[in-house]
């Protein structure tokens, strides 16, 4: 069953005190992996940065949208991430889970 995993994330003062060149070195570390996500059908969505003054923002600046064929596929995901240095880097929320039709979220909401 298909999972993503959203992501929220800002800035560590690790990462702000990082110069261009070592932020581009640590990127290229990140592109370097994705091939073999990508193998196990690991999809970005889309990444971008969080507008605050819609109501109920995030405390967090930026977003990442990923989709996956299942939890193995996104937990390989969060575990490459992980020992990428990310979390040096940037505070994260992961957020992951099977994505259901809006009426049978309604009734996981109701089963409650």
């Amino acid at each position: 069953m298909t999972h993503h995993l959203t992501e929220l994330y800002s800035p560590k003062p690790a990462w702000l005190a990082l110069d261009q060149l070592d932020r581009q070195r640590f990127f290229e570390k990140i592109g370097a992996g994705m091939a073999a996500l990508s193998a196990i059908g690991v999809e970005a969505i889309a990444f971008g940065e969080a507008e605050a003054a819609v109501v109920h923002a995030p405390s967090h600046r930026f977003f990442a949208l990923w989709r996956a064929p299942d939890a193995s596929a996104i937990e390989a995901l969060v575990h490459s991430i992980a020992a990428s240095g990310w979390h040096d880097y940037f505070e994260t929320v992961n957020v992951t889970g099977s994505g259901v039709g809006i009426n049978d979220h309604l009734a996981q909401l109701a089963a409650l």
